[in-house]
């Protein structure tokens, strides 16, 4: 791998033994995947994935606190991934004794540890950082090191900036040394399409079912998708960029995607069109009937498949300002149509910190109250990482939760009928 003078100087203790550490980590994991040099990382901000003070990270406090003790901090500001914890969260006595005394023990410590690298503010913690209202949103060419795989594929594939899917402390190295290797998804040819998906469903798909069915079929590919103009149009409005947020979250997590370009849509794809697309690039047509063979084929995992949802979890990532407007206009005409006043499952909405801010300046936030949905800012994966929450029957419209714990997936209007109904038979 080509270094610069500057690099090589530090790779050989001119800023002190850590940093030279820190480059020497850089260089090991780029030559690992064949890069060439190493690139300036040019966001203003960065995000790193790991915010939870989780009781086995012991080894992490101890290289932040060496990074620290040596000045060897961020270059830039960040956000980081939610916190785990939330006392709004419906939990019982001894969930509640699991949360605090065997698994989120180091939360505090680690936050303060945080704040002397660069956190940027109390309400830095989300996994949707590129929302407008937190402040972190990359512009397009800009290089990355983050971890966070939503973050990313969205960075990647709806702001057009280049970032690979790095591991979590890769992110904040990349960030303390102001460099990352070159390869990959930073490259031009790296963001290419090896996958051409033709949507040919007779109505809007499932943005999360969409994603999964993608995810699992490409994988790590970058997938260029054809058809979805009919159905998103051809602006990167609101509607469109909720939309891509959580159909990349499922890419990445239900797969290992990256990078996604949508036909008229994405800014690459825009500008470059099917020049995108390898010469050898594969076909995978979706019809009405693969997605629902998709979701048919999802397994449940619950000690009794028949039980009924104890709690309900929507959005991850996290959800957008005009989501939660959309989402509490429909809670209320579900409620008015079953004669309810109140959800009937516990219901959890999550949202990034500023969202809920700018949300609760508006009357939707005091009508979504009186609905008995929950707003919070809590990472919905770290809640059901306790072993005393995973045998619960837990039911989300969010793929990324079905992937990586025990939740059970149905798409938005199944979500809506349960929560507002008692069950899918009202």
């Amino acid at each position: 791998m080509y270094l610069t003078p500057e690099q090589q100087e530090i790779l050989s203790g001119s800023k002190g033994e850590t940093m030279a550490k820190v480059m020497k980590t850089l260089v090991m994991y780029g030559e690992v995947f064949g890069a060439d040099k190493m690139v300036p990382v040019t966001s203003k901000h960065n995000h790193l994935v790991t915010s939870f003070g989780l009781k086995a990270l012991t080894p992490v406090y101890g290289l932040m606190e060496q990074l620290i003790e040596a000045g060897a901090v961020s270059q830039q500001t960040f956000s980081v991934d939610p916190r785990p914890l939330d006392k709004n969260v419906p939990a019982n006595f001894l969930q509640n004794f699991v949360f605090n005394k065997f698994m989120y023990t180091k939360q505090d410590f680690y936050e303060e540890q945080l704040k002397k690298l660069g956190l940027m503010e109390e309400d830095a913690f989300s996994c949707a950082c590129y929302l407008d209202q937190m402040g972190n949103k990359p512009q397009k060419g800009e290089i990355l090191s983050w971890a966070e795989s939503s973050a990313v594929v969205y960075a990647n594939s709806v702001l057009g900036a280049r970032c690979n899917r790095n591991s979590g402390i890769m992110d904040i190295m990349g960030s303390i040394a102001g460099f990352v290797p070159h390869f990959g998804l930073l490259t031009d040819e790296g963001r290419k399409a090896s996958w051409v998906v033709e949507v040919k469903t007779t109505k809007k798909p499932e943005a999360q079912l969409l994603g999964s069915a993608i995810g699992m079929k490409v994988m790590e590919d970058v997938p260029y998708v054809t058809g979805m103009d009919k159905w998103l149009g051809t602006e990167l409005d609101d509607a469109a960029c909720a939309y891509l947020k959580d159909f990349g979250a499922a890419t990445a997590s239900n797969g290992a995607v990256g990078l996604y370009h949508i036909e008229n849509l994405t800014p690459e794809a825009v500008e470059l069109g099917k020049s995108l697309v390898k010469e050898d690039a594969k076909v995978y047509v979706i019809d009405d009937a693969e997605l629902e063979r998709v979701q048919r084929e999802y397994p449940v995992i619950w000690k009794n498949p028949d039980a009924k949802p104890k709690l309900c979890f929507v959005g991850c990532p996290h959800m957008s300002l005009q989501q939660l407007k959309d989402w509490t206009d429909r809670v209320e005409q579900g409620l008015k149509e079953s004669g309810r006043k109140k959800v009937a499952i516990p219901t959890v909405f999550t949202t990034a910190p500023a969202v809920r801010k700018e949300f609760e300046k508006t009357g939707d936030a005091e009508r979504l109250a009186k609905t008995g949905v929950i707003l919070s800012c809590i990472c919905p994966l770290m809640y059901m990482n306790n072993p005393l929450c995973g045998p619960m029957p837990v039911i989300t419209s969010s793929n990324k939760l079905r992937t990586y714990t025990t939740a059970r997936y149905y798409k938005e209007d199944e979500i809506l009928t349960y929560i507002t109904k008692g069950g899918l038979d009202g």
